[in-house]
């Protein structure tokens, strides 16, 4: 493509890369990703992919600005407090990079409407913060085909990996083959009983924007069939080799989850 002279300089360093180069810019600018969760972890992805240029950038979250959010959601400010996120978020996304389409979704996935939302995407980014979304966001994204970049922080620890076990050929795990099934109600506590280290979100979400990036323009090493561990209070960093089950109920050889319809009865 013809890049203009402000997009020759917005993405000038990006250019420079060979490994991202014109081609590369071309893929970001293209490129559709959807990202669920305006919070801890969706701020900094949300504000590095407009930065980078991707072209559309989809978010979903149903909730308003509160101000103990601000330790941490670093997309959004003391003005926007009673905002809804999504509305804030795309306010700071613009503010950064005026040229890109954002598109707002003032709502909760749930099994009516995730197909809906996730089609026109590439790449969708799970930046929640409870087990029934993200347990639903894996089995909707193995089903609709879409590769699934997925973080999670807590207190002082942090996880990453990238899911793309619906790509014939590849073996590679979802994220129900690493984790079963949601933990029982109240046996994981959420960061608003736990707490987390507001700054854990951005290692976490830095990480997930490079991982996005990284598939958009298909450069580097992919996450897939890895979960990185981080231990912010030991400076550690822990990739562990995860690999497809041929037990599990979604991606294995025998499926038993063959719809949605399980998260109907939860």
């Amino acid at each position: 493509m013809d890049f203009s002279e402000e997009q020759l300089e917005r993405y000038a360093r990006h250019i420079l890369l060979p490994e991202v180069g014109g081609a590369g810019q071309e893929k970001l600018l293209n490129a559709k990703v959807l990202v669920v969760g305006a919070g801890g972890l969706g701020a900094p992805v949300l504000m590095y992919l407009a930065a980078a240029g991707v072209g559309t950038i989809g978010v979903i979250d149903d909730d308003v600005v509160d101000l103990s959010n601000l330790q941490r959601q670093i997309i959004h400010t003391t003005a926007t407090i009673l905002k809804p996120k999504v509305d804030s978020a795309k306010e700071r996304m613009l503010a950064i990079n005026p040229t890109l389409d954002i598109r707002t979704y003032q709502a909760r996935l749930n099994p009516d409407n995730i197909y809906n939302i996730i089609q026109d995407y590439d790449i969708i980014a799970d930046g929640t913060d409870n087990f029934t979304t993200r347990f639903l966001l894996n089995d909707a994204c193995y089903f609709a085909k879409k590769t699934l970049v997925s973080a999670a922080i807590l207190r002082f620890d942090g996880q990453l990996s990238t899911y793309k076990a619906h790509l014939e050929g590849e073996d590679k795990p979802c994220y129900r083959c690493i984790f079963r099934e949601p933990p029982p109600a109240g046996q994981v506590p959420t960061c608003a009983q736990a707490g987390v280290l507001g700054a854990i979100c951005g290692t976490m979400g830095s990480l997930q924007s490079t991982e996005i990036l990284k598939e958009i323009m298909g450069v580097g090493q992919s996450m897939s069939g890895t979960l990185m561990i981080y231990d912010a209070l030991h400076s550690e960093f822990r990739n562990v080799k995860v690999k497809r089950d041929a037990g599990c109920p979604l991606c294995g050889d025998t499926p038993t989850i063959t719809d949605l319809s399980i998260h109907n009865q939860e």
